[in-house]
């Protein structure tokens, strides 16, 4: 009979009686190095939703984001520099999960077209409405607001 303040031994050793392969540790956590606090990648990865419930709402204006990645040609580095021009900018993810995130508001509806212009070919780029990639975001939302930069001109 076991101590009332030691666990049974099958709670501990769940494999059965005999010696056990590995000795249990009262404390495991293979990953030492996590950051306690999440990182901006993990943020902008984040359904609004999930973030306004963490953190609270936001007063940011409405809102569309680009996000693309890194493509060959001439137009990538004026792509680049006019998303890196709009309200927010944020690099996210490595390698082939590389993206470019440009956040435009309503006043910069002429920028949000000539930046869409240029990505709107390209496979991995999205159109997010409020940050969240809603049905016909490019062939229903972004017409619409191109009217804004008609309304600007006129």
């Amino acid at each position: 009979m076991s101590h009332p303040s030691q666990p049974e031994p099958t709670a501990v050793f769940p494999d059965g009686p005999g010696a056990p392969q590995y000795q249990p540790r009262e404390r495991f956590w293979p990953y030492a190095d996590l950051p306690e606090a999440p990182t901006p990648e993990e943020l902008a990865a984040l359904d609004p939703d999930l973030h306004a419930a963490l953190f609270g709402t936001t007063d940011r204006p409405f809102s569309f984001t680009l996000v693309f990645p890194r493509f060959d040609g001439d137009d990538y580095a004026r792509a680049v520099e006019m998303a890196r021009a709009s309200a927010e900018y944020r690099e996210t993810g490595t390698g082939d999960r590389f993206r470019h995130r440009a956040r435009f508001y309503p006043r910069q509806a002429k920028a949000l077209r000539d930046l869409f212009s240029i990505i709107y070919q390209l496979e991995g780029s999205e159109v997010l409405v409020d940050d969240r990639p809603l049905p016909y975001a490019r062939e229903l939302w972004l017409p619409l607001v191109w009217f804004l930069v008609l309304g600007a001109s006129a």
